[in-house]
């Protein structure tokens, strides 16, 4: 068994396309219409192949508080792994991404989080 698709909570499925795309690099991989809404999944252009980061909206009212709530707390929704955090940091800073958190070490990884505008903290890991 392994994991083929994972998703993450949006407010609006367009502007999370947008940043998902745009400012961190990923490839959209299905865009297919599911009644209002969209089945989008996007990978890593390193791995085509791989896990899939379903865009999924947060239309539940429990989906809704549960996405709020974490924000609110500061906890990251989900964590994506790069080889050089300092390098990738940098990069993120001039496509506009704005970091609630800079690069930190922590005992053996390096840590950063990011706020992807659609309602989401994301942690960025070098191991």
């Amino acid at each position: 068994m392994k994991i083929i698709v994972t998703s993450l909570f949006v407010q609006d499925q367009d502007k999370a396309l947008e940043f998902y795309t745009e400012k961190l690099g990923f490839v959209k991989k299905h865009d297919v219409p599911m009644g209002k809404f969209r089945w989008i999944t996007l990978v890593s252009p390193d791995d085509h192949g791989g896990t899939e980061l379903l865009l999924e909206p947060n239309d539940h009212p429990a989906a809704k508080e549960y996405q709020e709530k974490i924000f609110a707390e500061g906890i990251p929704a989900t964590m994506f792994g790069v080889a050089d955090i300092h390098k990738e940091y940098e990069r993120l800073l001039e496509n506009g991404v704005k970091f609630t958190m800079e690069p930190t070490k922590m005992g053996e990884v390096t840590i950063a989080v990011l706020d992807d505008t659609s309602g989401n903290l994301i942690q960025i890991i070098q191991q």
